[in-house]
């Protein structure tokens, strides 16, 4: 009986011990996966979705090709060759530039002056752009008269019933009755903490239209920036297909 006890103990002690053992390889191999995964994902979760790969990405949008850095692309589904219904970027104002590292505060809205814009680029929806919405339709959503706004803009209450909640219409005094530039922005009360408070949308290449956002408080230099926008987007445009 007493070797029976003995041989009992020394199998539930074997049985405890490769418990043992097993646990602690598992927690070996648990250790060496988060080690290999933070070596590996670390670097990822660090960008936030951001990345620095400058590399051209052909996107190919109705009868368009657009080529665009990837550090451009805002959205990493996105960052890919092939046929798109849309793509979305990013870019410093007023450089015009992608995500890099030394970039990294404005991208992370994280610097004391936010200069992101934002733009949209799809298949064209409007027969018109913003401007030349302007006579047809947003004329008759506004309260007039206007207040004078920032580089000879003039901005324009919506009447109650228009739908346009906290929003103002500013038009420039150019272009008679179809003005060189219309935004919709945000009321100044409400933009302050918007990266994106104004947007305006433009036509370009065959059938496309971009919609662009942008700080509110750059209104005051709509002239560079409406043309920075354009040049930006004929100059990503590669020969119709």
């Amino acid at each position: 009986m007493h070797s029976a006890a003995q041989r009992e103990i020394s199998i539930t002690e074997s049985r405890f011990f490769t418990r043992v053992f097993y646990a602690f390889l598992g927690l070996a191999i648990l250790s060496a996966a988060i080690n290999l995964g933070g070596r590996y994902f670390g670097p990822l979760i660090a960008m936030g979705g951001h990345t620095d790969d400058v590399t051209v990405r052909e996107i190919v949008i109705g009868n368009n090709v657009l080529t665009i850095p990837a550090n451009m692309i805002r959205f990493p589904a996105q960052r890919r060759d092939g046929v798109a219904n849309r793509v979305d970027l990013y870019l410093k104002w007023p450089e015009m530039a992608g995500y890099s590292a030394q970039a990294r505060s404005e991208f992370n809205f994280t610097a004391a002056r936010r200069q992101l814009l934002f733009l949209s680029i799809e298949p064209r929806t409007m027969s018109r752009d913003m401007s030349g919405r302007y006579l047809p339709i947003y004329s008759a959503l506004i309260e007039l008269p206007g207040t004078p706004g920032p580089a000879g803009l003039t901005l324009y209450s919506f009447r109650q019933t228009s739908g346009y909640i906290n929003e103002e219409l500013t038009v420039s005094s150019t272009g008679g009755d179809t003005p060189d530039f219309v935004a919709r922005c945000l009321e100044e009360n409400v933009a302050k903490e918007m990266a994106g408070a104004c947007e305006r949308d433009i036509q370009f290449g065959d059938g496309l239209q971009l919609l662009y956002r942008f700080p509110r408080h750059l209104l005051g230099e709509w002239r560079a920036l409406d043309e920075a926008v354009r040049s930006f987007a004929a100059g990503h445009l590669a020969d119709a297909i």
